[in-house]
């Protein structure tokens, strides 16, 4: 919050209760004299003024971070009668028109001060209520704006977790493979190298904004393809098919990345079978539609300790939830030492976020 909207805030509040002394000074000023319709109006205003800032500066926000309504609910109610209370001691001995003189034992001004406390409640209600009700909408406003900015900074440390999460053995095996390659076949390590270095600095320099364009995304994704065929040669057979059409489509980086490293992840390799991952992406009016398959072996997922739909699913299924809501599709399936994912996504144009 800055210190001019604060500022703002302590003039409003000022101005607020200035005409509101204003008017009730105008209003008892009519039925006795002006200095006494003054000394009333300023007393009453000043006293709404510290028990409905009591009410709704102290109690309301504690109670709303402490998420004790009720109790705040049965503090409400003896300010009010606290506040009717005090508006009846100012009109039975501070009247603002002439009546009878007050008797002169006090126990007989009960009936006075009974008359003035449930002819102010409705008024005590009234301005409480009101405060609270503003209150209550201010500090609902900042709880749902606390909670957004919580979320996208949960956001922004799981796509940094992402960007920083290539995998230190992957990284070992890739290096090794080019160490090898570099003796057997250097064009192809040349290769493989710039691959992974591409690779590096989409994550490093090209992921940093909320949004990136679906080309350079799939680019990126495609290289990552081209690394693990490398690595693993004859044992996989992988084939895909990639067809974007609109070149202005954003998507939030990253976002496919957990599928694929899965797919190879859990690829079934079992001795004597070849195992196999099917990737295809395609992106027509703006519509994003993208599918991994692979077999998996039972023994090899009960050896990982989040197995598939582990972790990386998760932060995917919570980037979808508050990144696309109702803008996607999500669907899992592992049937007969199958897994396949399917997801149907509503891009965002360029410049629309």
């Amino acid at each position: 919050m800055t210190k001019s909207f604060v500022l703002k805030e302590h003039i409003f509040t000022f101005l607020f209760w200035f005409v509101f002394t204003i008017v009730l000074w105008c209003n008892f000023q009519t039925s006795t004299e002006k200095y006494l319709a003054m000394i009333q109006a300023s007393i009453i205003g000043f006293c709404s003024f510290t028990f409905t800032h009591f009410l709704t500066n102290k109690l309301l926000p504690k109670a709303l971070q402490a998420k004790k309504m009720r109790q705040f609910l049965i503090q409400a109610i003896i300010v009010i009668f606290l506040l009717s209370l005090v508006f009846s001691v100012i009109f039975t001995y501070l009247e603002a028109a002439p009546k009878e003189e007050l008797p002169e034992n006090i126990w007989d001004h009960l009936p006075y001060l009974w008359q003035g406390f449930y002819m102010s409640l409705p008024a005590s209600l009234l301005i409480n209520g009101s405060a609270c009700g503003i209150k209550f909408y201010k500090e609902h406003g900042r709880i749902e704006r606390d909670h957004i900015l919580l979320q996208q900074a949960h956001l922004e440390n799981q796509l940094k977790l992402l960007q920083d999460q290539i995998n230190p053995h992957l990284v070992f095996n890739i290096m090794n493979h080019i160490h090898i390659l570099m003796k057997t076949d250097t064009q192809l390590a040349d290769f493989l190298l710039m691959k992974f270095s591409d690779i590096l600095r989409y994550q490093l320099y090209h992921c940093n904004q909320p949004m990136v364009p679906l080309d350079k995304e799939i680019e990126y994704l495609q290289n990552l393809v081209e690394v693990e065929k490398l690595r693993w040669g004859n044992e996989l057979h992988v084939k895909t098919s990639w067809e974007i059409h609109n070149k202005k489509a954003d998507i939030v980086p990253l976002l496919l990345v957990p599928f694929i490293e899965n797919a190879f992840k859990y690829v079934c390799r079992l001795p004597g079978q070849t195992g196999y991952v099917k990737i295809f992406c395609k992106e027509e009016n703006n519509n994003l539609f993208f599918y991994v398959e692979n077999p998996y072996s039972e023994i090899a997922v009960h050896k990982k300790k989040d197995g598939i739909g582990g972790i990386g699913l998760q932060n995917v299924k919570k980037r979808l939830k508050l990144q696309y809501p109702d803008s996607y599709d999500l669907k899992i399936e592992s049937d007969n030492l199958v897994y396949k994912v399917t997801l149907l996504l509503k891009l965002s144009e360029e410049n629309e976020q």
